[in-house]
């Protein structure tokens, strides 16, 4: 429910700074004054887009069935409890709020529901109730299935399939919060006043039961119809409240459209996805949970944070240099926050410079601590601090944050098993998001090449995104290389060209695609 998620798709996080976007998208691209026509099917007939799935499993070795033992544990599990009740886990009591008025929010058609929510006008601000799948009810410390998740890590999104963290027999059953099933979760209550200030935070183990499963689509429509339930009412309100906040406290807010491969009836179709303002609310709400975590852990003194880092001088002359390249004034006194949460993707001047903005976002990470306060606590983009907690169906560290913050909350120690994976859990998520980002390239990488590979030749309209200056310099030391963003169809790839213009819409022409090395290349014939 955080964010957006493609059902049977391939996508890269929209924004790097809505951390917990289920978009599966691969390359963060900005909205140009293109329009984002398509989308672009993919030959269906073809057997070199299964044949080149099949080749990126193999290539970046991604785990198929999960073995028998972990299955056999899973189905153990569920009958235990379901015959012995949820009374408790790790000595901390569940209480029975199954009268909450939970809802989901997600893509149509999701089965893993990490996340139930509900708001309601408290005072003259906000309650948010939100439930969160309680993973280490079925979990055991040491056991088949958490061996499992600690080799996978992330679910693996692909557009002909997933490689899912955990078994589906509980990611998209006796796990998951489907509606009107008695479900275990994390329940966290966070009362925040009118400006989206938090005023008050409780988290504690429940039952719950949600009432409806909704859906992006659906609601956008009844927002516009004025048709929309309460909630989803009280979401855009308060949505836009935690955007506004997150701005004015110094954070990004980089909302750029992606390309996205999906499965459709006739094959898979190549697009450019644009995140909605729905997703973008309902992703507040998610980092609204982020934040309270890491407050709890940072109180408490153990825990483990994602952190980003202020961006090096080196990376902000680049960004600075850019824009006068672009002709995007920046006025000395005024912050690098402030410009890029500024610009209008709709220009293509700026929209090149929100693509030089995007490394403003490398060097995330996870920052574990025990018994004191770390130094690095900061997640620069968000401008606060923060913790993955709120997808732990998908994501490994989540559990552990959970761990974490209900047994600081309810007064017990930390659980054994949570606080000694701590210094273990930055490696791990980083190996796991090194094989689900080089997993997504190769996705839609092959399907470009695909659906390229008989145009060699052919013309095209683009925006040059960005220069590439690490390779094939000239001689008046401007590079020859960089990064075209098609019109139609939805491709991303190198562009060569004599003093490319970066920021101008050019005609290019296709060169290269071949299938088996997944290399997409244009050449600018503007200049000829």
């Amino acid at each position: 429910m955080s964010g957006r998620k493609s059902n049977q798709s391939t996508a890269r996080a929209v924004s790097c700074v809505h951390l917990d976007v289920r978009s599966r998208t691969l390359r963060t691209v900005p909205r140009t004054a293109l329009s984002l026509e398509g989308p672009a099917a993919l030959p269906a007939g073809r057997t070199a887009l299964a044949e080149g799935f099949a080749a990126i499993r193999a290539e970046h070795e991604l785990p198929g069935r999960f073995p028998s033992a972990v299955l056999d544990e899973a189905g153990a599990v569920i009958r235990d409890l379901r015959s012995a009740g949820l009374d408790q886990v790790d000595g901390i009591a569940r209480e029975d709020r199954t009268d909450l008025p939970l809802i989901t929010l997600d893509p149509p058609g999701s089965m893993d529901l990490d996340q139930a929510m509900g708001i309601e006008p408290h005072g003259s601000g906000f309650r948010v109730w939100y439930a969160i799948a309680d993973v280490a009810a079925f979990v055991r410390p040491g056991g088949e299935l958490d061996r499992e998740a600690h080799r996978r890590v992330l679910t693996c999104y692909m557009p002909d399939g997933r490689v899912p963290l955990h078994p589906a027999e509980l990611s998209e059953g006796a796990a998951s919060l489907l509606p009107d099933q008695d479900r275990p979760a994390v329940l966290w209550c966070v009362d925040v006043d009118s400006h989206g200030a938090k005023v008050a935070v409780d988290v504690r183990r429940a039952l719950v039961r949600s009432r409806a499963k909704l859906d992006y689509p659906a609601m956008e429509l009844a927002l516009a119809e004025g048709t929309a339930p309460e909630v989803i009412d009280l979401l855009r309100v308060l949505g836009t409240i935690l955007e506004a906040r997150q701005t004015a406290r110094g954070g990004l807010l980089l909302d750029v459209p992606t390309q996205q491969v999906t499965s459709a009836e006739d094959g898979w179709r190549l697009a450019y996805a644009v995140q909605r303002p729905i997703e973008r609310w309902n992703a507040q709400i998610s980092l609204l949970i982020g934040a309270a975590a890491a407050r709890i852990m940072l109180r408490g003194g153990v825990g483990v944070l994602r952190t980003l880092p202020e961006p090096s001088p080196v990376t902000l002359r680049r960004l600075r240099r850019a824009a006068r390249g672009l002709g995007v004034a920046w006025p000395d006194r005024r912050s690098y926050q402030q410009l890029i949460s500024s610009l209008t993707p709709d220009d293509p001047h700026q929209a090149a410079l929100l693509w030089e903005a995007t490394a403003l976002l490398r060097g995330a990470g996870y920052t574990p601590f025990d018994g004191g306060r770390p130094a690095q606590t900061r997640h620069n983009a968000l401008a606060t601090d923060y913790a993955h907690a709120t997808a732990p169906l998908r994501r490994l560290i989540d559990r552990y944050t959970s761990a974490v913050c209900l047994a600081l909350a309810a007064g017990p120690e930390v659980p054994d098993w949570a606080r000694a994976a701590l210094p273990e859990l930055p490696g791990e998520m980083e190996r796991g998001e090194r094989v689900t980002k080089a997993v997504d390239r190769a996705c839609v990488d092959l399907a470009e090449s695909v659906l390229l590979a008989d145009r060699i030749g052919e013309d095209f309209t683009g925006v040059v995104l960005d220069l590439n200056d690490r390779i094939d310099w000239d001689q008046n030391g401007k590079p020859d290389a960089g990064t075209v963003m098609l019109r139609d169809p939805a491709v991303i790839a190198r562009l060569d060209g004599h003093d490319l213009p970066q920021g101008t819409e050019v005609r290019v022409r296709l060169t290269k695609a071949d299938v088996q090395s997944r290399k997409v290349y244009f050449d600018w014939i503007d200049a000829e």
